[in-house]
């Protein structure tokens, strides 16, 4: 068995080495440091109890349970390395030269993921559209290839040039991000994307995401029911849905392009890196809790620990040369330790040991921030920019977005079930039209409207009057459409129906319509 404690590997100009994980991090014994640049590659066996690295001249296995030299290959050529999952082969890539095992018949297959996991492997394999014909992504089950109806489970769709293919850990669904390199619409700059589930039952559905924009992210929990993904222009919005695709978690709308669950799948981390600053949100998804938001600025790397407590972050070359090194978390938020890389040295690569499942239990959640000797680093505060003409006047608490906050999705207890989007819209429609007939039989006949006395008058219920301009009096009328609807749509939200994100912000523009109205009756 691999030892409790994970090791930490770290691969840069300054070579090859191992650090002791937490609370010691100090240079392991378990593998002496290798100096150069030559190492290209290095892997952990998936229990983590053996280690292989090329460096240039040979590829080398060690136990790291006994620290020992296990075996020695020339093989100078090879710039890939992985372990069999029992630990009794090791694969190396370099130039071809294997034989074909097996084959699939299919034309014009663009690409392909087998499935994780033990036997029996599955295959997802996606083909392209083209004179018309919708793209599908189908799922065997290896060998079977070549039978009649060989296939688990078929998903067509259009508006697909490329798609990435995601199993989860227990090979029973794939989701699918489909993409187009042009949105015809020109509503995004980066085409158009689609999320669709396909599960080898056979069963597949369009993943509905009620916020239009790109998909930057979608990642599976450790249980294989429930999945996350982070689309929508910025700020963008995060939900986890069910094997339903139903909403279960809307985490509202943040500065953010990533979701990392926890080994265990008790937490995840959503997480804005790349052109935005490193934001971190820690989430108790057991109870849907906020644990911590902690800043990680520069990160081009991030990895949960296998114990499920600590995070890893790091700044690597090539995608970022200067600010090298790498800093371990608790996910309270705290930093246990930090490295900084030399600034004529790069870190090109940083990884933990694995672990198979089971080793480290799952731990109860805690909300109180672990105690740390590494100074806390302060996140610098960016002042939005002010032109020179505002810099002396007040400052005014606008925002270009208006935030969306985390809300359950669930079906609560006595509540009916969520209704589908059919039926949503179909239940808008109706709405509407009963709406609008009320509206017509008020206009055809005024004299029949109720008028209120002036102790019960609501405060935005404006008087009849008439201006004598046909086009004054036309604008007044609007305006009073336009607020009467404003008042149906707050008594919607005070008897408890969620509103679309356009019918807050009519709510919103109550103040200026009043304002608008008032201006034009003082000049009657």
């Amino acid at each position: 068995m691999a030892p409790s404690t994970p090791l930490l590997t770290v691969r840069g100009s300054e070579g090859l080495y191992m650090v002791n994980g937490p609370p010691h991090f100090t240079e392991s014994t378990v593998f002496p440091r290798e100096s150069g640049k030559n190492c290209k590659a290095y892997t952990f066996s998936k229990d983590g109890t053996l280690f292989a690295w090329g460096n240039g001249e040979k590829i080398n296995v060690i136990s790291v349970t006994n620290k020992g030299l296990l075996h020695s290959f020339d093989l100078p050529k090879a710039v890939c390395l992985e372990f069999s999952p029992k630990n009794t082969v090791l694969a190396t890539w370099q130039p071809y030269t294997n034989t074909i095992a097996n084959k699939l018949h299919l034309k014009k297959i663009n690409d392909f993921v087998l499935s994780p996991g033990p036997q029996p492997y599955k295959v997802a394999v996606y083909v392209p559209g083209s004179k018309g014909a919708p793209s599908f992504v189908r799922l065997y089950q290896y060998p079977n290839f070549d039978e009649p109806h060989a296939a688990l489970a078929n998903k067509s769709f259009f508006k697909a040039d490329k798609v990435t293919m995601l199993w989860n850990k227990k090979a029973t669904a794939v989701l699918v991000i489909a993409s187009t390199d042009v949105d015809k619409t020109g509503a995004s700059y980066y085409g158009e994307q689609t999320l669709h589930y396909i599960a080898t039952n056979g069963e597949s559905a369009v993943v509905q995401l009620p916020k239009n924009g790109p998909i930057y992210d979608v990642v599976w929990n450790s249980s294989s029911t429930e999945f996350c993904a982070v689309y929508g222009f910025m700020p963008a919005k995060a939900t986890v849905f069910n094997l339903k695709c139903d909403p279960v978690f809307d985490f509202g709308t943040g500065p953010r392009n990533a979701a990392y669950y926890s080994p265990h799948g008790h937490i995840l981390v959503l997480a804005g890196f790349g052109n935005l600053r490193g934001q971190m949100e820690v989430w108790d998804v057991k109870k849907y809790k906020l644990i911590s938001k902690p800043v990680a600025s520069d990160s081009t790397y991030f990895a949960w620990c296998p114990d499920g407590e600590h995070i890893l972050t790091a700044t690597c070359a090539p995608r970022l040369r200067v600010n090298n090194g790498y800093k371990i978390w608790h996910y309270t938020g705290s930093v246990l330790h930090k490295y900084d890389v030399p600034s004529n040295a790069e870190l090109w690569q940083v990884s933990w040991q694995p672990f198979l499942d089971g080793i480290f239990p799952e731990k109860a959640i805690t909300y109180q921030v672990v105690p740390s000797d590494v100074p806390s680093e302060e996140p610098k505060v960016a002042t939005a920019y002010r032109p020179p003409a505002l810099r002396n006047k007040p400052v005014t608490n606008s925002k270009l977005h208006e935030e969306e906050p985390p809300q359950n999705m669930k079906p609560q207890p006595g509540n009916d079930k969520p209704l589908s989007k059919t039926a949503l819209k179909n239940q808008r429609k109706h709405e509407a039209k009963k709406a609008a007939k009320q509206e017509a039989r008020i206009d055809k006949s005024p004299d029949m409207a109720p008028v209120p006395t002036p102790q019960s008058t609501p405060r935005n219920t404006i008087s009849q009057s008439t201006s004598g301009d046909p086009e004054t009096d036309k604008k007044i009328k609007n305006l009073k459409k336009k607020l009467k609807a404003i008042e149906q749509l707050k008594e919607q939200a005070a008897a408890g129906k969620q509103l679309e994100k356009n019918q807050l912000e009519k709510i919103q523009k109550e103040k200026a319509l009043l304002q608008e109205l008032e201006d034009l009756e003082l000049g009657i």
